[in-house]
């Protein structure tokens, strides 16, 4: 990936922390076998918590190209005949697995700014024979749907990658019908990072820099709306698995951690 100059122009920062995560995750989608900083591919699913018939019942395809940081469908909220959005759905892992979990009478769709991702998550959508699973462009921060329009988001290792993620939330309470639920997992720190680390777009792309206090997170969450919010799982470990010295080495010095997340909308 290229090193990319850092900028205190915010919207200029905005726009190269997006072509940034592009570059990265287009690397991922298609070079799946390369190592990354970060664990991917059906080791790192499984390392975070996902049972192996899960991973077994849709493409391995799916699978290889995995980037997330936990296991979102741990808090069982998902129903039969659900709407479900992914922010953020990547290869398709996710949206898969929540297509088993809503059945034929419900619906999921898969956001993702990356066009390499949406490619193989269509294929991947063919692969396994699913009809009730679309992808489409867009970014958490701007969502194409109509308000009050599904009953479940899930997003895994992507909201940390958000510049205004109160703007993120906003978008995801205004999506959800009233009762709706989430289910996220993210990276967020023991340590505030400092500004001029925030303004480097490359280290934003390596899931660190734009994370948020662990507090911080939770306090965003409940004021944007959302109530019954509970941790549900934590990986104090999961850059432990990074085979990049310096990933780790940040990692150790902000206390970045893994964590999974429920909420209800009023």
């Amino acid at each position: 990936m290229p090193i990319v100059a850092p900028t205190a122009n915010k919207e200029e920062l905005r726009n190269r922390i997006f072509s940034a995560v592009q570059d990265m995750y287009t690397e991922v989608a298609s070079c799946p076998t390369k190592t990354f900083h970060f664990p991917t591919g059906r080791w790192a699913c499984e390392f975070v918590g996902y049972p192996a018939e899960e991973l077994d019942a849709i493409p391995t395809t799916a699978v290889e190209s995995f980037a997330g940081v936990g296991y979102p469908f741990k808090g069982n909220i998902i129903r039969p005949g659900d709407r479900v959005l992914d922010i953020g759905c990547g290869s398709g892992t996710d949206i898969l697995i929540a297509a088993l979990k809503v059945g034929p009478s419900g619906q999921v769709l898969g956001l993702d700014m990356t066009d390499a991702m949406l490619e193989k998550a269509q294929l991947n959508i063919e692969r396994a024979h699913v009809l009730n699973v679309q992808v489409i462009q867009g970014n958490a921060e701007s969502i194409l749907q109509a308000s009050a329009s599904v009953d479940v988001v899930t997003s895994n290792g992507v909201l940390n990658l958000s510049p205004d993620k109160k703007a993120a939330f906003a978008e995801i309470y205004r999506v959800l019908k009233r009762g709706g639920r989430i289910q996220i997992s993210d990276i967020v720190l023991k340590k505030e990072i400092s500004e001029k680390s925030r303004m480097n777009p490359q280290l934003w792309a390596e899931c660190i820099v734009g994370a948020v206090p662990y507090e911080s997170y939770l306090e965003l969450v409940r004021s944007s709306g959302f109530e019954d919010v509970r941790v549900i799982d934590t990986h104090q470990e999961y850059f432990e698995k990074s085979p990049s010295d310096s990933t780790k080495n940040a990692a150790h010095q902000y206390g970045a951690i893994a964590i999974t997340i429920t909420a209800t909308k009023r």
